[in-house]
């Protein structure tokens, strides 16, 4: 499963934002820092307005949808990378996770004490990356520690992996996120993903505001937003405060109180929707009368491996796989429609599957 870490210095609103992101109180809240010792841990769905309708034509009312685990990572000081705060323990949750929501204080509120006495966001963002960066750095001084009796000895392997490491550390000057594909060729990329480095983790900027700014941002959020597109990463403004209220409400009555504000989707929504593209996920569905059902993959995934995602054995004995993009489906209505209108095909090993597509894979054990 999808693993995303919650991170940002401390009352920014992670713990908040985690609580509606799951709509339970396991993260607990509160006016100082380190308030979130442990890591909490949520199993959230992935929202996908298809599946319903799919059920609907299906005569099914067992929906499964595809899921995301967040953890709320405690709050990073300046220091952490030194064993600031509860630094290293800290810094470790984060190792563990595929991609980093990145939560940043975008609003005022005296009542609401900031770690730095003072409400600038690029200066969060800094402190955050900063420790990250500089515990990367350790990171690979102690790797070229390890190696550097081979490399002296000229082994391929070693020098090439020093290479990689070197290059890193010189990138790692500009306490960034970096993303690897862009400075790597296909054999150092290799080593570059397996070394887990924080500072190579997707990131998402949350821009958390005020319940009178999640419409329009705000300063604040237009600076955010410009870092981000500046460094490759993506922005999401959130009101935590607002999502952990529509958490407590029915789904008729949050579109009510969301069409009150003059929004149309959750930031929540979006923020894992960004999360999605970020990474590069699709989604296929299978669907009948036992269930409709939401499968992930990553883009270019092709049919025999898709098929290994729901059972190895499927992957094993691939034949064919039955492909109907949702959106005819949903406009015909049934496969026997599906198929008399010419829309419903059979694809071989080579197919990749795409994003909404229905699919039957035909196997043998």
């Amino acid at each position: 499963m999808l693993r995303t870490g919650i991170v940002g210095l401390p009352n920014v609103g992670k713990s908040t934002l985690f609580n509606a992101l799951t709509s339970t109180r396991n993260a607990q809240s509160a006016n100082y820092p380190f308030c979130t010792i442990e890591p909490n841990i949520g199993v959230v769905e992935v929202p996908d307005e298809r599946l319903p309708i799919l059920a609907k034509l299906c005569k099914t009312e067992n929906i499964i949808p595809t899921a995301i685990e967040f953890v709320d990572i405690a709050g990073l000081v300046k220091g952490a990378s030194k064993g600031e705060g509860l630094g290293n323990q800290f810094l470790q949750n984060i190792r563990e996770v595929d991609a980093i929501i990145q939560v940043v204080r975008c609003f005022d509120d005296e009542n609401t004490i900031h770690v730095d006495g003072k409400v600038d966001p690029l200066s969060d963002i800094e402190v955050i990356n900063t420790e990250l960066a500089l515990a990367d750095m350790a990171s690979i001084e102690r790797r070229q520690a390890r190696i550097a009796k081979s490399v002296k000895g000229g082994d391929k392997e070693a020098v090439l992996e020093d290479k990689v490491l070197t290059k890193l550390n010189e990138l790692l000057q500009e306490c960034t996120f970096i993303n690897v594909n862009d400075h790597f060729e296909e054999d150092e990329l290799k080593i570059a993903k397996s070394l887990n480095l924080m500072s190579t983790k997707p990131v998402i900027y949350c821009a958390n505001v005020s319940e009178f700014d999640l419409k329009e941002g705000n300063n604040y959020t237009k600076q955010v937003g410009e870092y981000a597109a500046s460094h490759g990463a993506e922005m999401v403004i959130i009101s935590a405060k607002i999502e952990e209220e529509l958490a407590e409400l029915g789904k008729e009555e949050a579109v009510e109180y969301l069409s009150d504000l003059g929004i149309t989707d959750s930031g929540i929504n979006k923020m894992i929707k960004s999360v999605y593209s970020l990474l590069k996920l699709r989604t296929f569905i299978t669907a009948g009368e036992k269930e409709v059902r939401a499968w992930t993959i990553t883009a270019g995934t092709k049919a025999p491996q898709a098929a290994g995602v729901i059972h190895t054995d499927f992957e094993k004995g691939f034949i064919r796989a039955e492909i109907t993009p949702c959106e005819d489906f949903i406009k015909y209505g049934s496969y026997p429609a599906c198929k008399e209108k010419g829309v419903t095909r059979l694809e071989g090993k080579d197919y990749e599957v795409q994003d909404g597509d229905l699919v039957h894979f035909r196997f043998a054990v």
